[in-house]
C-alpha cells in the first residue's frame, strides 16, 4: 500500500477510508457464524507457529526491542486468550434481553477503526485490536510506528491470506504505509473511532482529533511485598515479569515496595533469581546512562541486561551475568528518576514499615508517572489487598501475580485479555478497564411499554426526612 507522493495526507487517508467503508458495508451483512470465522482467521494469522516466529524475529530485528522467544510467546498467548474471550460472545443482532424492563439490545458496528500501535509490540497489539474490531463487524486501519511497519505489513499479509480463505474483503484490514505524524493525525480525524496504544503524545492527539477515542495511560507499576508474603514465590514472579521481553510491557514491575519484616529476605530472594543490587556509585553511573539529559534514553529501552551493564560500566561478574538490576530508592518525583517508568530491566526498591504511609508514597509515585494504571501486592491477607484497592487510584490491583502476565488478562484471573489497558480519568483516559470487543460496538436499545414503576415518596426520602426533617 504505497503512499503516493502527489497526494496530500488527507487524500491518502481518504483512499484507505473509502476502501475500508466499502468492505465494512459488506461485512455488516454477515451473521454471527461468518463474523466469528473472520475473527478466527485473523487470530490464526498471528497464532500459527511459523507466523508467530517470523513476526517475532522481524519485530526484534527492525525495532531492536525485546527478545524473539518472548515475542513468540506474547504473539500466541495474547491471541489465544483474546480468542477465548471472543468465542461465544454475541456481537451480531440481539445480544441481550431484559423482559422485566422491556429492553432488547442490538449490536451495531462503529464503522472504521483507526488503531495506532507502538513499536514495543508491533505484531501482538495490532492483531489484538484487529480481532476485537472485526468481532463488531468493523473495518480497521492500522497505523504502526515507523520501526514496527515491516512487522505490521507482514501481519496484514498473513491476515489477508486468512480473509481470502473465508471469503471476506481484504480491505477490512489495512495499514498506513510510511506512517508519519501527519498521516496518523489525518487517519484519526477521518475514522469513526480511534484506539491508541503507545506514546502519550499519540493518546493526547487522539483525544484532540474530534473523533471518539480510547487511549491508555503510561505504566509505572508498583508492587508490594507484604510482611506475610510468600517471598520466594513473589521473587520468582517479579523476575519472570520484569525480564519478559526485556521489559517492553507497560505492566512490568517498575518498583517493588518491601515490608521491613521481609526486606532483607526479599532482596536476597531477588538476588537468587538473578537480580543485581547496585551500589550507590553504580546507581549514579546507571542513572547518567539512562537519563543522559534528564530524559529517558531510548538506547536502554527493552535492551538485554548485558548491554545496560556495559553502557553503565558495571564490570563485576555478578553485574555482567545479571538478569535484571535493582536500585534502592526512597524518593519520588523528577529528582528521583528511578521512581518513574523505565521500560528496561531495572527495578527500584523501596522499604516500608506501615502499609498506609507506604500507600501514600505509592500514590505520589503514580501521580508522578503511571496514574490510574495498576498496582500489585503479594500477601496472604485478603484485607491487605482490599486496603490497596480501596486506597489507590488505579484501575487494577493484582494479588500474588506476575504483573505483566496478569494486568492485560490472565488464564488464572478474570481480567479480559488485551494489550490496551485504560487508566481512567486519573490518566485522562475515557475507560478504566481492559479494552474488549464491546468497545467496538454501538448498541440500539428497543424499549417496550411495561407496567409503570412509580416509587413512593417514602421509599425515596423516608430515611432522609426521618434523619434531617422536612
Amino acid at each position: 500500500m504505497p503512499v503516493l507522493q502527489d497526494r496530500t495526507a488527507a487524500e491518502t487517508i481518504a483512499v484507505l477510508l473509502g476502501k475500508a467503508r466499502a468492505a465494512q458495508a459488506v461485512f455488516e451483512g454477515y451473521d454471527q457464524r461468518r463474523v466469528d470465522d473472520v475473527v478466527r482467521g485473523a487470530a490464526w494469522a498471528i497464532y500459527r507457529p511459523d507466523h508467530a516466529v517470523a513476526l517475532a524475529e522481524l519485530a526484534v530485528r527492525d525495532t531492536g526491542l525485546g527478545k524473539v522467544e518472548d515475542k513468540i510467546t506474547k504473539n500466541q498467548r495474547k491471541t489465544l486468550g483474546t480468542l477465548r474471550d471472543l468465542t461465544g460472545a454475541k456481537s451480531v443482532g440481539i445480544i441481550h434481553e431484559d423482559p422485566e424492563k422491556g429492553l432488547v439490545e442490538y449490536a451495531k458496528p462503529v464503522g472504521v477503526v483507526a488503531a495506532v500501535c507502538p513499536s514495543t509490540n508491533p505484531a501482538a497489539t495490532p492483531a489484538n485490536k484487529t480481532m476485537m474490531a472485526l468481532k463488531g463487524r468493523n473495518a480497521v486501519i492500522l497505523s504502526p510506528s515507523p520501526k514496527g511497519e515491516s512487522t505490521c505489513r507482514l501481519l496484514v499479509d498473513y491476515i489477508h491470506a486468512e480473509l481470502d480463505k473465508v471469503g471476506a474483503p481484504r480491505d477490512l484490514v489495512q495499514y498506513v504505509a510510511s506512517a508519519s505524524k501527519e498521516l496518523t493525525n489525518e487517519l484519526m480525524r477521518q475514522a469513526d473511532l480511534v484506539v491508541v496504544t503507545g506514546s502519550q503524545r499519540n493518546v493526547r492527539q487522539a483525544y484532540q482529533s474530534g473523533t471518539p477515542a480510547i487511549g491508555v495511560g503510561a505504566g509505572n507499576a508498583p508492587v508490594i511485598v507484604d510482611a506475610d508474603a510468600d517471598v520466594a514465590d513473589a521473587a520468582e514472579k517479579i523476575r519472570l515479569s520484569k525480564t519478559f521481553d526485556h521489559a517492553t510491557s507497560c505492566s512490568s514491575e517498575n518498583s517493588v515496595h518491601l515490608h521491613d519484616a521481609v526486606y532483607d529476605q526479599t532482596v536476597q530472594a531477588l538476588r537468587d533469581q538473578g537480580g543485581y543490587l547496585l551500589t550507590e556509585p553504580e546507581k549514579r553511573r546507571l542513572q547518567s546512562v539512562m537519563w543522559p539529559e534528564g530524559k529517558l534514553s531510548s538506547a536502554i529501552t527493552a535492551q538485554p541486561p548485558g548491554k545496560l551493564a556495559a553502557l553503565a560500566g558495571l564490570d563485576s561478574p555478578e553485574a555482567r551475568d545479571a538478569s535484571f538490576f535493582m536500585v534502592e530508592e526512597d524518593g519520588v518525583g523528577p529528582e528521583y528518576p528511578f521512581s518513574g517508568e523505565k521500560l528496561s530491566v531495572v527495578l527500584a526498591v523501596y522499604r516500608f514499615s506501615e502499609l498506609e504511609p507506604a500507600l501514600d508514597r505509592i500514590q505520589r509515585l503514580l501521580d508522578y508517572q503511571g496514574a490510574g494504571h495498576s498496582c500489585g501486592i503479594h500477601t496472604r491477607t485478603a484485607e491487605r489487598a482490599h486496603l490497596v484497592a480501596e486506597r489507590l487510584r488505579v484501575a487494577r490491583v493484582l494479588v500474588n501475580q506476575a504483573h505483566c502476565f496478569g494486568t492485560g488478562g490472565g488464564f488464572d484471573n478474570g481480567l479480559g485479555f488485551t494489550l490496551t489497558m485504560g487508566a481512567g480519568t486519573w490518566a485522562g483516559n475515557s475507560i478504566s478497564e481492559n479494552l474488549s470487543y464491546r468497545h467496538f460496538l454501538n448498541i440500539t436499545r428497543l424499549a417496550r411499554v411495561i407496567p409503570p414503576r412509580i416509587p413512593t415518596e417514602d421509599a425515596l426520602w423516608g430515611s432522609y426526612l426521618e434523619t434531617y426533617g422536612r
